[in-house]
């Protein structure tokens, strides 16, 4: 049996499945001050009733890291930095505690200049004085040649709890985004390790023995053990295990939305010739980019928990939530109460809407209809024109599927798919407002738990090769040999396959061969005065974001 838990804005859902079935499902409301508490709840109400010793695989979705850096809730990170010529690294740093050290590597991953050792010695001086743990190593070009990075770890041995080394997040050509990633990852690292911890030690004192997978950005997942490396590559998994449930549920072949209507957000998918979308060069945080692949999504802060306020005579829904709706006990009226209020659903304490609304509506002079009436519109019409932006900005440029670059293609969706708990009041609604058919999922409220429980192991490598070097090197992977001048694109693309299949087996022991497949590879010949001095060789491979199973009908 899978357990499946995703630990979303109000709720943390939690589903079992066992023979392509949902067997059990359970929601319990997120306490964001104790995530643990509210995975446990989940945990501890979809099992009643189950044998724990069935359970042999547990995949989690998880919004710590995502809220450590939205709330700034980081630890203080020693960043060194090494570039050599070209853009100045400061226009990178994120704070006062990044540092540059003299020292460059070219683009063949030649040492220019070696790291200034005087200056390094100041800088760990500087970093022991204001008693900072954690760490992170970004030298240009490590992905060609870490050994800078590597020195810089090894410098920092003696008091360092932890060191990101940039070569080791992605095979990925972009300095920037490398520094970002690396500042991040050493940033969430001890929190994250903190709840890593917490999760082995709660599934031991629930009795359940089963291998506990955490849940990425790009709709794959990675075991807890590798996750607690590269927390960074946690954040955003929510919007990834909803896609991951459509997919589950769902049979897409067309252009479509697809929404996933949460307490506190909608987040929103295109998908294109029933494929969803990925964002290969990586997410942005706070308008710094990233090396974190992840399934492009957007989220809007409009959900059935969102507040409904009024400010002269203007009715607006979100992104504010002030707890759950009046029908379920809370203090201030929300979208759901404005449903219930119109008779669109019947959830829980209808009652205490109509209560909740009508005082709002007396206090602003309307009537507790109209307040209903104009906080829905509100809302469908912030999720249509929030469609409609993402649907223009994937139009003006060249779009990456799971599979595939686009360009040229001109996406018009055709058909709405949508989950969430709230999810009903709005059927007839975006009908009209999109003008298309909407598709309800069975199972629709806790769809992203289901695509968490069934999502793949993924995982990509990039390979270089310099033959006039003799140089092969997979950086992510810490992999560097010697191969021979005759060494080429066919031979890079075979050992590509079989690193990462390698390496994947390790993650997942059910992985097979055939889910690796190659997705970029070239050759270049390299002159040097007159004379050939050896090929350029790189090979990008991946075992694609899915679900292992489909549930539909």
């Amino acid at each position: 049996m899978i357990l499946g838990l995703d630990v979303g804005g109000t709720h943390t859902d939690a589903v079992i499945i066992d023979d392509n079935r949902v067997l059990s499902t359970f929601k319990a409301v997120t306490d964001h001050y104790n995530l643990l508490s509210s995975i446990n709840a989940a945990i501890k109400g979809v099992l009643t009733g189950f044998d724990l010793q069935k359970i042999d695989r547990v995949n989690l979705s998880t919004t710590l890291s995502t809220n450590a850096i939205v709330e700034g809730v980081l630890e203080k990170v020693g960043m060194i930095i090494s570039s050599g010529p070209g853009i100045d690294p400061r226009n990178f740093a994120i704070d006062e505690n990044c540092h540059i050290v003299e020292g460059s590597i070219d683009h063949r991953g030649s040492i220019v200049k070696e790291l200034d050792r005087k200056e390094l010695e100041k800088i760990i001086k500087k970093f022991q004085k204001q008693g900072i743990k954690v760490f992170a190593a970004v030298t240009k070009f490590s992905t060609r040649n870490p050994d800078s990075e590597n020195n810089i770890s090894q410098a920092l041995s003696e008091m360092t709890d932890f060191i990101t080394m940039g070569h080791k997040l992605s095979g990925q050509l972009s300095f920037p985004r490398r520094i970002t990633t690396a500042y991040y990852n050493s940033a969430v690292w001890r929190v994250y390790n903190g709840f890593a911890d917490a999760i082995d030690s709660s599934m031991k004192e629930l009795g359940i023995d089963a291998k506990i997978n955490i849940l990425k950005a790009d709709g794959g997942t990675m075991p807890l053990n590798f996750s607690r490396n590269v927390p960074v590559e946690t954040i955003l998994s929510g919007p990834a295990a909803s896609i991951l449930g459509i997919l589950a549920l769902c049979r897409i072949r067309d252009d479509a939305i697809v929404l996933d209507i949460g307490g506190t957000t909608t987040d929103i998918a295109i998908f294109v010739q029933g494929v969803p979308l990925i964002e290969r060069q990586g997410i942005s945080f706070d308008s710094r980019p990233t090396l974190v692949r992840s399934l492009e999504t957007r989220s809007i802060g409009i959900g059935g928990d969102s507040a409904i306020l009024v400010k002269d005579g203007e009715v607006t829904v979100g992104p504010e939530r002030r707890g759950p709706s009046m029908a379920e006990g809370g203090s201030w009226p929300t979208l759901v109460d404005a449903f219930n209020t119109r008779g669109i659903i019947s959830f829980k304490n209808r009652d205490s809407s109509l209560q909740g609304l009508g005082t709002l509506a007396e206090e602003n002079g309307m009537t507790a209809d109209d307040l209903a009436a104009a906080a829905i519109g509100y809302a469908v019409d912030a999720i249509k024109n929030a469609v409609d932006r993402f649907i223009a900005e994937l139009n003006d440029k060249p779009v990456y599927t799971i599979h595939e670059m686009i360009e040229g293609v001109i996406i018009k969706p055709v058909k709405i798919y949508a989950m969430g708990g709230p999810v009903q009041g709005f059927v007839d609604l975006f009908k009209k407002k999109f003008g298309m058919d909407v598709v309800i999922p069975d199972n629709y409220d806790v769809a992203n738990a289901i695509g968490a429980a069934l999502a793949k192991t993924t995982m990509d490598i990039e390979l270089f090769v310099d033959t006039g070097k003799g140089d092969l090197i997979i950086p992510n992977l810490d992999i560097r040999r010697k191969v021979s001048h005759r060494y080429g694109l066919e031979d890079a693309e075979l050992d590509a396959k079989n690193y990462l299949w390698e390496y994947a087996k390790q993650m997942d022991p059910r992985m097979k061969e055939e889910d690796v497949e190659i997705i970029e590879s070239s050759s270049f010949k390299m002159v040097s005065g007159y004379f050939s001095s050896g090929k350029d060789i790189r090979v990008k491979c991946q075992i694609k974001p899915g679900v292992t199973h489909f549930l539909g009908r």
